[in-house]
């Protein structure tokens, strides 16, 4: 029993942020923004918009591809740093707009790796034999956990959402996961606030992302190239076999440091992070379904996923579409 994805969607609010808006808020550039990122805009939520609303839109796209209805979908996985609420989850809220009921269905929180995550979560439950159509979704108000003064931070990080359906499969689809944490470097990159600590923060409103880039930068570069061999060594594969790079969408400097890795050109690297910036669950689903929609990534074709986040938390799928 193996699992493969049939179905992709995506979804990105309406509002948009240009780094000449940004110019007017902060004291920065379109040229440093650019240089240092690869960033040119990022999409962000209005008021009254949640987590929720996108991963919704982002999943009504992916069964559609898929040509799947509620009936058909038997587990739910929300990956998000950004839930609506404490409680119930996401993936619960989600599973009542779609009009799902009984099912699987909980959250996933792994930062920037979490989609990583959950795709490996619904790969293990489909193989297992428990499960046969999965609904994997990452999705992102990271906005709301920004302070806007911050432009070593908010300049950085963006909203939206993305969705696979992930379905049992007589051929191999999703190949391996290797999902991986190290909570030693928790205050490198954090929000320091939440319900059972910081939660004078967290009323003041002021849980924001803090982070202390040099460092994560030079972490993630050297763990995403530990990761591709491990990948590739799992595998029994060779660099050559890999047909598309869909990589964490954070940086361009750490997506050309992990093709290097790959001795992968560029062309064949999904890229899209100027568009949105760090959508964090959602940057692999987001970009994975444009590539698979402008029809860049074929049927049969080999692609590695890889992410680092939060946590830290790391992880890579590799896969045949």
């Amino acid at each position: 029993m193996y699992s493969r994805i049939t179905g992709t969607g995506s979804y990105l609010p309406e509002k948009i942020l240009d780094n000449h808006d940004l110019e007017k808020m902060l004291d920065t550039s379109d040229e440093w923004i650019r240089d240092r990122t690869g960033i040119k805009k990022r999409h962000v939520v209005v008021d009254g918009e949640t987590t929720c609303d996108l991963a919704e839109k982002s999943a009504r796209n992916a069964m559609e591809m898929a040509g799947k209805t509620a009936d058909d979908i038997d587990l739910i996985i929300v990956a998000t740093t950004t839930p609506d609420r404490i409680f119930p989850s996401t993936a619960c809220l989600l599973q009542q707009r779609l009009d799902i009921h009984g099912c699987t269905a909980f959250d996933i929180q792994a930062v920037c790796t979490g989609f990583v995550y959950a795709l490996g979560v619904a790969d293990k439950f489909i193989r297992s034999g428990s499960h046969k159509c999965a609904l994997v979704v990452g999705a992102e108000t990271l906005s709301r956990i920004l302070d806007w003064t911050d432009r070593t931070t908010c300049v950085l990080f963006g909203d939206g959402a993305g969705a696979v359906i992930v379905e049992t499969s007589e051929a191999p689809g999703i190949l391996s996961t290797h999902l991986h944490a190290d909570g030693q470097y928790e205050n490198l990159l954090t929000v320091p606030a939440g319900v059972s600590s910081g939660y004078d923060k967290l009323l003041a409103g002021e849980a924001y992302v803090q982070m202390r880039g040099n460092e994560v930068f030079k972490m993630a570069v050297n763990t995403l190239g530990r990761i591709v061999d491990e990948t590739l060594e799992a595998n029994n594969m060779k660099k050559s076999d890999i047909d598309w790079l869909v990589p964490h969408q954070a940086n361009i400097r750490i997506i050309k440091a992990t093709a290097k890795k790959l001795k992968m050109h560029m062309d064949h690297v999904v890229v899209t992070v100027d568009e949105h910036g760090n959508t964090s669950a959602a940057s692999i689903p987001l970009a994975f379904d444009v590539a698979v929609r402008e029809e860049r990534i074929k049927p049969g074709e080999t692609v590695m996923m890889e992410a680092f986040g939060g946590g830290f938390t790391w992880g890579s799928v590799l896969l045949k579409l």
